[in-house]
C-alpha cells in the first residue's frame, strides 16, 4: 500500500503596506510563493508616499505579478497623532520610481483595509493569520483600537522596522516606519502580539549588489526586468549615502523569514518606542542585553545569510 503524503499547510497572510521599491520586491515574493504563502488580503497604508500612491503601486504590483484579482484594501491616509512624513527623496515621486509601468486597471475593494483586517482575523480560525507589515503600522493600530478582540487571534506579526545597533535612517535615533507614527508601533508593541522585527539591523547586511542583482536580471522575465529597473533606482539613493556596493533592500525580509526562517538569527527582547522626546522620537529601544525586568514583547533578529536570502528572492521572483 502506498504511503499517503499530505500537502503543507499554506501560512495564511495579510500584507499591510506602502509600496515603495522593496515593498514590491516583498510583494512579488510572496505572490511568488504559492505553495507555502496564502495571500489572503493586501492593504494599502501612507508611508513612503501617500495613500493614492501606494494603492496605486500596490494595485500596478498585483498586475505586473498576474494577479489582478487579488483583494487590495485602502487604509490609513495620515498617521494617528503625528504630520504626515513621506519618502519621495528615496523613492521618487511616485514611489515606484524606476520603471514605466502602465496605470492599473484593477480597483481598490471598497471595504476599508482596518475593516478588513479585523473581519478576516475574527473568521479566521483563531492563531491561523499572520501580519506582514512592510509600512507605518497605523492600519494594524487602528485596528486594535477598533476591536481589540483581534489581538489573541493573530498568529505572528512579522514587521520590517526599527533599528538599535544601525541606528535610523530618517533621523539618527529613528528607522523611517516606526518613525512616521510611532504612537501606532507603541500600540502594536503593546499589544500582546507575538512580533518578529527585521531592523535595519538586518536590511542593512541585505545589499542589491551587483552580482546579485545581475541573477535577478538573468530570469530573463518582465517581472524580473521591472524589479531590477526599481532596484536601479531604488539603490541610488543609499550607495549615495552608505558608500555600499548596493542599497539595502528592507521589506522582503519579511516573506524570507516566512520562507525559511532559518536565514536569520536574533533575540527575544523587550522593545519600547519613543514618543515623546524630540530627539529621537521614533527609537525602537531594544534590551538587547536584558538589563532591565522589562517584559520580553519581540523577536529581534540580527543577522541573516545575505546570500541565501537573494537566493530565494531570485527563485521566487523567477515563478512569476
Amino acid at each position: 500500500m502506498a504511503a499517503t503524503t499530505t500537502a503543507p499547510v499554506k501560512r495564511k497572510i495579510i500584507i499591510d503596506t506602502d509600496p515603495g521599491q522593496d515593498d514590491a520586491a516583498a510583494i512579488m515574493m510572496a505572490f511568488g510563493s504559492p505553495d507555502e504563502l496564502e495571500v489572503l488580503g493586501l492593504c494599502a497604508v501612507a508611508g513612503n508616499v501617500p495613500l493614492s500612491y501606494t494603492s496605486r503601486n500596490l494595485r500596478i504590483v498585483c498586475e505586473l505579478c498576474g494577479k489582478p484579482d487579488a483583494p487590495v484594501y485602502e487604509g490609513a491616509l495620515k498617521p494617528l497623532f503625528r504630520p504626515q512624513v513621506t519618502a519621495e527623496h528615496v523613492h521618487g515621486k511616485t514611489g515606484l520610481d524606476g520603471a514605466v509601468l502602465p496605470e492599473p486597471t484593477m480597483k481598490a475593494r471598497e471595504q476599508h483595509a482596518v475593516d478588513f483586517i479585523i473581519e478576516t482575523l475574527m473568521t479566521e480560525p483563531e492563531g491561523t493569520v499572520t501580519l506582514c507589515t512592510l509600512g507605518p503600522l497605523t492600519n494594524i493600530a487602528t485596528a486594535l483600537e477598533k476591536e481589540p478582540r483581534i489581538a489573541p487571534r493573530v498568529k505572528e506579526l512579522v514587521m520590517m522596522g526599527g533599528g538599535f545597533f544601525e541606528g535610523g535612517n530618517i533621523t539618527p535615533a529613528a528607522e523611517f516606519n516606526i518613525y512616521v507614527d510611532p504612537h501606532a508601533a507603541k500600540q502594536v508593541f503593546a499589544a500582546g502580539i507575538p512580533i518578529v522585527m527585521m531592523p535595519l539591523d538586518v536590511t542593512h547586511q541585505l545589499l542589491t549588489t551587483k552580482s546579485r542583482v545581475e541573477k535577478i536580471a538573468a530570469l530573463g522575465t518582465r517581472p524580473g526586468d521591472v524589479l531590477v529597473e526599481w532596484l536601479a533606482f531604488f539603490e541610488r539613493f543609499d550607495i549615495e549615502k552608505y558608500g555600499s556596493d548596493g542599497g539595502p533592500l528592507h521589506d522582503p525580509s519579511v516573506i524570507a523569514y516566512l520562507l525559511k526562517p532559518e536565514l536569520f538569527t536574533g533575540r527575544h527582547c523587550n522593545v519600547e518606542i519613543e514618543v515623546d522626546s524630540p530627539l529621537t522620537v521614533g527609537m525602537t529601544v531594544v534590551d538587547w542585553w536584558g538589563v532591565t525586568d522589562r517584559a520580553k514583547n519581540a523577536t529581534v533578529m540580527r543577522k541573516v545569510d545575505a546570500d541565501g536570502f537573494f537566493a530565494l528572492l531570485t527563485e521566487r521572483v523567477g515563478k512569476l
